[in-house]
């Protein structure tokens, strides 16, 4: 296998995997139009189930965040997770028990110093980018999945071709057209479920519709990575001291000036309403401390002090921390997050991504990247940062031998949310707090409610805050339900989508994690190869015989 491994490593240099020799208009069983980790998954599934299956590629890579970044595993409570998620996480650990990779630190010295391969387990859940790659890419050649590099044509009227309530082909901006009998909509985006005319939303919704609590605006609730001053997080917003609150206008003390970039007069209504913004997103930087692998920290072009001057008054408020969240991976490797109140996301800049054009999301995309590499360059250098800060975060680089064909930049940006489908089970906070329980699960959930921060805006005192920011512990394991996988009764009746599934705005924040979507891109592949099988659509699957082969295939449904 590590042979193979390395094979795949030299691949990714440009793209995982090179386009198959495929004719256009070809037939399928199942085509997965999204290559994140649920995407991938899906397609090793239906191949399992001796389905022929076509996976197109839609970005650069493939795995989505698993591969471009996120490799400080969001796992919740392992033991729900199974089948070939955790399979896949078993697959990493085996890969790092050879030396041969562990070039930067000892691998008892990562084991000491990290808790995602811990003592006893069979899985290891921390790994460096390029390992993530190439697991995926070996194990897709293992099963002879072809893969295509394309991306949906997503003009109205162009991308899909319906005939009644099924999809009969897809066509993609090469011109390529692509038959199959079901699809899968693995894309963070939505992207071809909405193109189909399938229920979806974007932004929050209100407490009001599906009698919520942690929905919506939520100036109250914020409590974590906000501007507050304190040691310890949870520190209610309106009880923050007056001495380390942040001016929000251009002249400081003058509202004429008018407002800091990012910064929204008000909160755009009352705790609990409804609004269309979505949580903030940022890239998931792999940074290293080895000097022989580090590429400094330089200031972008185009660069200007104001765009960071609410980061600057924050110290001189007094925060003394720093904002940033290098999570540890292998060899001296950081998949670096959002931390305190102005960090790596570029809060307010994701609000139109979901339904923008592909050149609009890219104009989006070089926006988050300038943010965070004059961030990275700030922190390390600008003599308006604490000295302290400057001389820990400037020993940091990006790693060298990391995304080589994109200066070293992570290739996908993290997508925390964007459209949701809106099916006939709707997956909220009653669900993932085990106030309810669906009698369809097809895989579970554990993580906290996690909702990064929407908003930035001027408080009535007159200072600037952080909103939309909601942590909510799941203190058990909850069942996702099938039909939150599938559209509403009477739409698409061959389209399933494991990742944008039907839920709440919160309840998403606890499914989105990438071992989640993994689970269910199984899920979806078993139930849309029985629908197959047996000539059904998808809302029509005879759950009993699906679960039997899901527990057969070691996916867990209920807590144990």
């Amino acid at each position: 296998m590590f042979r193979s491994l390395i094979l795949s490593m030299t691949l990714i240099a440009s793209v995982v995997l090179p386009n198959r020799v495929l004719s256009a208009e070809a037939d399928y069983d199942i085509v997965v139009y999204g290559s994140t980790s649920g995407g991938v998954i899906a397609a090793i599934q239906a191949a399992k189930m001796d389905k022929k299956v076509l996976l197109i590629n839609h970005a650069t890579h493939i795995g989505g965040l698993t591969s471009s970044g996120l490799g400080q595993t969001d796992s919740g409570k392992r033991h729900v997770i199974g089948g070939l998620s955790r399979e896949y996480y078993q697959r990493i650990r085996k890969v790092y028990q050879d030396p041969a990779l562990w070039i930067h630190e000892k691998r008892n010295d990562y084991i000491k110093n990290s808790n995602k391969l811990p003592p006893g387990q069979d899985a290891q859940w921390g790994f460096e980018p390029k390992v993530a790659e190439a697991v995926f890419a070996d194990w897709l050649k293992e099963h002879n999945v072809p893969v295509v590099n394309d991306r949906l044509d997503r003009r109205e009227g162009k991308g899909v071709t319906l005939k009644g309530q099924r999809i009969t082909q897809i066509t993609m901006q090469s011109g390529k057209t692509y038959k199959a009998k079901m699809f899968i909509d693995a894309t963070y985006v939505g992207d071809l479920l909405a193109a189909a005319g399938v229920s979806y939303i974007v932004g929050r919704e209100g407490n009001a519709p599906y009698n919520e609590t942690l929905n919506g605006i939520q100036t109250e609730k914020t409590m974590h990575h906000i501007f507050a001053i304190d040691s310890k997080m949870g520190m209610a917003p309106q009880n923050m001291p007056e001495k380390n609150r942040v001016d929000p206008y251009v002249i400081k003390g003058d509202p004429s000036s008018g407002l800091l970039p990012g910064v929204n007069p008000d909160a755009g209504g009352k705790t609990g309403d409804p609004d269309k913004r979505v949580q903030s997103y940022c890239y998931r930087l792999c940074l290293t401390d080895v000097k022989s692998n580090r590429v400094p920290f330089e200031k972008p072009e185009g660069y200007t002090e104001q765009t960071y001057e609410l980061l600057f008054r924050m110290f001189e408020a007094g925060e003394r921390r720093i904002p940033w969240l290098p999570g540890r991976m292998p060899n001296r490797k950081t998949d670096t997050n959002n931390r305190w109140a102005v960090s790596m996301n570029l809060v307010g800049g994701s609000d139109d991504y979901p339904e923008a054009s592909y050149d609009k999301r890219r104009t989006i995309e070089k926006k988050h990247e300038h943010w965070q590499r004059g961030l990275m360059w700030t922190l390390a250098h600008h003599p308006r940062v604490p000295e302290h800060v400057r001389k820990e975060v400037s020993k940091w680089g990006y790693a060298k031998d990391e995304f080589v064909d994109n200066n070293h930049w992570p290739p996908m940006i993290y997508i925390r949310v964007a459209r949701r489908m809106v099916s006939d089970y709707v997956m909220t906070e009653h669900d993932v707090l085990s106030r309810r329980t669906c009698e369809d699960p097809v895989g579970m959930g554990s993580y906290t409610m996690d909702s990064h921060n929407v908003q930035r805006y001027v408080t009535p005192g007159g200072w600037v805050q952080n909103e939309g920011n909601i942590e909510w512990i799941v203190r058990e394991p909850y069942s996702i339900s099938y039909r939150s996988l599938v559209p509403k009764r009477g739409e698409v009746e061959n389209l399933l989508t494991p990742t944008a599934v039907s839920a709440s705005h919160i309840a998403y924040g606890s499914i989105r994690m990438e071992p989640v979507f993994m689970i269910l891109g199984q899920s979806a592949a078993t139930a849309a190869s029985m629908a197959i099988d047996d000539a059904v659509a998808v809302q029509d699957v005879d759950y009993p015989k699906l679960k039997k082969r899901l527990v057969a295939d070691k996916q867990i449904l209920s807590q144990p």
